[in-house]
């Protein structure tokens, strides 16, 4: 055991959070008390980025009107979505995918612009900007968690739709609209298996060793 490994009791509470962050879709209403919303939103401020830029920006949505937009924008992109899946349409249709009408909070994780300025650890691998942001949602996620509060994070959209909607800047893109609030219960595993759209898949299928399929 490491000398500055946490105590035990810190420890299982992390790993306790990881294992039971859940998207969450089904929200009670009620309100994020402002200290602990600033609380929040410092946690995912502390994530890293790659060369320390911080690519991260969050807009509050506290307009009803607005976030009625919001709400408009992501049931267009769940029709086209339920489209898309053919055979698997009404399946979709019946899962609940967003909570923007019912969650306490709506925040909308972009992208900055002139990312393009930022080369340092970008040059080959540019979408590591969006690598750090989300970076900072799951901390944001974590720490939710830990405070009793569901979050989901909602990707059913037109970036350049709810950017506009917005008045994100040229350059600037729009990765998640975030549902966060009080809820009455965390789903006991991910709401996709226990709706039985898809099962996980044991880490041991998807770990490899040396070379892309080998087992270790």
């Amino acid at each position: 055991m490491s000398e500055h490994a946490y105590s035990f009791a810190e420890r299982a509470a992390l790993y306790r959070a990881i294992a039971e962050r859940r998207d969450m879709r089904h929200f009670s209403g009620g309100e994020v008390a402002p200290e602990l919303l600033a609380r929040l939103l410092e946690a995912a401020h502390q994530a890293p980025s790659v060369g320390l830029m911080q690519p991260w920006r969050f807009i509050r949505v506290t307009s009803p009107v607005l976030r009625e937009s919001i709400h408009g924008l992501v049931e267009e992109e769940r029709v086209r979505t339920a489209e898309a899946l053919g055979e698997r349409s009404d399946e979709f249709m019946r899962l609940k995918v967003e909570g923007v009408l019912d969650c306490a909070e709506v925040l909308v994780a972009a992208l900055m612009d002139g990312r393009e300025a930022h080369v340092f650890g970008r040059r080959t691998l540019p979408n590591m900007d969006l690598a750090s942001l989300s970076c900072a949602i799951q901390n944001l996620w974590l720490a939710s968690r830990a405070e009793g509060l569901g979050m989901g994070w909602v990707s059913l959209f037109d970036p350049a739709a709810l950017g506009e909607l917005l008045g994100l800047p040229v350059g600037a893109e729009a990765v998640a609209v975030i549902c966060l609030g009080p809820v009455s219960e965390f789903y006991p595993a991910p709401m996709l298996a226990l709706e039985g759209w898809r099962q996980p898949r044991a880490l041991g299928e998807l770990l490899y060793e040396n070379h892309w399929g080998e087992q270790p």
